[in-house]
């Protein structure tokens, strides 16, 4: 009567007993698991290691570096933001860092970063074409309205700040905002075209006088002299000479204005009265700081516009020409008021002992040498 009870009480403690030891089963896989998934990777990568160092293995080298660091800036590139240029709408290089600096670098965890640098600015300056004997007029404004503030000569080389749109000149609305050392403000595109040439290097260390080196003459009309040296001319300088004396480059400069169509036959080539006040032969030298110096009288000009000339380099040939009483050489300094004849400013030789100012009367040397 009491197997049946006896019989069901064993069957449920050996389930009891087979569940428990299923549990300590399961127990025991998951923390095999655990441990595989922990140690097994270093394990493999260590068999791995070992393997390379055998030369059983193919492995990655410094270029798969480089090879991925490069895909992973490139995708990186691709998220870039972009800015607006004078050239249109390009990548600012933002997004491309932070992807060069990806996956698989062969520095430390990213990839190779390669800095590009700024864009280059696709038009950092302006050079200027004109007609030979011509200037550009430069202007306050993008347009031909209002009154020149400036002129450039062809071949000349400025900075552009800016490139606008504006009025239109033979169809071309563009124009530059350029800046020099004598000038800002606006010049057509059309006469005009972005380079990326640099101007001349110019020095300015103080003037010289006007003669070649070691020649000597005399000051016949000095500053604020009673005859003519008045008003615009007050800080002249007249140097009696005799006609074909070579004239040079008080200081480093560029052509900006010359006069050479008075010629031996023309009424005024050997003087003349206040009529002959414009056809005096002369050349203009802008210097570094802005100011120009002139050269007046002369028989024979030996320059162009635009050329550079160093201090000391002939530009011409002393004369009688123009508004003159007698053979001589006319100098003098300027600021630029945008004309080949400004008023004049004071002007001091380096080259003249005392206070570098020579009076009426009073022979120089020159000491304008290489």
């Amino acid at each position: 009567m009491n197997r049946q009870p006896r019989a069901a009480n064993l069957q449920l403690a050996t389930g009891r007993r087979d569940a428990a030891r299923h549990a300590r089963t399961s127990c025991f896989s998951v923390f095999r698991a655990l441990v595989y998934s922990l140690l097994l990777p270093e394990f493999i990568m260590r068999l791995l290691a070992f393997a390379c160092a055998l030369g059983l293995a193919a492995c990655g080298s410094e270029s798969d570096d480089a090879a991925l660091g490069s895909a992973a800036g490139a995708a990186g590139a691709s998220g870039s933001p972009q800015v607006e240029t004078d050239a249109g709408w390009v990548d600012s290089g933002l997004g491309g860092a932070a992807g060069s600096a990806g996956a698989g670098g062969s520095s430390g965890a990213g990839g190779n970063v390669v800095d590009a640098g700024p864009t280059p600015d696709p038009c950092p300056r302006a050079e200027v074409h004109v007609a030979a004997g011509a200037t550009l007029n430069v202007r306050p404004a993008p347009n031909t309205t209002q009154a020149p503030v400036g002129t450039l000569n062809d071949g000349e080389i400025v900075d552009v700040l800016a490139q606008v749109q504006g009025e239109a000149v033979s169809g071309n609305t563009l124009w530059f905002q350029i800046k020099s050392s004598a000038v800002t403000g606006f010049i057509s595109a059309n006469y005009a075209t972005c380079t990326d040439k640099k101007p001349p290097v110019l020095s300015l260390n103080g003037f010289y006088l006007p003669l070649t080196c070691g020649k000597s003459a005399k000051i016949s009309q000095g500053n604020f002299g009673s005859f003519s040296h008045k008003g615009n001319a007050a800080y002249a300088y007249d140097f009696s000479i005799g006609v074909g004396t070579p004239m040079v480059a008080m200081a480093d400069g560029t052509v900006k204005y010359m006069y050479d169509k008075t010629g031996p036959g023309d009424p005024c080539y050997n003087g003349g009265d206040s009529s002959c006040f414009p056809y005096a032969n002369y050349v203009v030298l802008k210097h570094a700081d802005g100011t120009l110096t002139t050269y007046k009288h002369l028989s024979k000009v030996s320059v162009s516009l635009g050329q550079v000339i160093k201090r000391g380099t002939q530009i011409g040939l002393s004369g009688s020409t123009g508004f003159s009483t007698g053979p001589h050489a006319h100098v003098m300094h300027m600021n630029d008021c945008g004309q080949y004849n400004c008023p004049s400013i004071p002007l001091e030789f380096q080259d003249v002992p005392g206070d570098h100012v020579p009076d009426t009367g009073q022979t120089v040397t020159s000491g304008n040498c290489p």
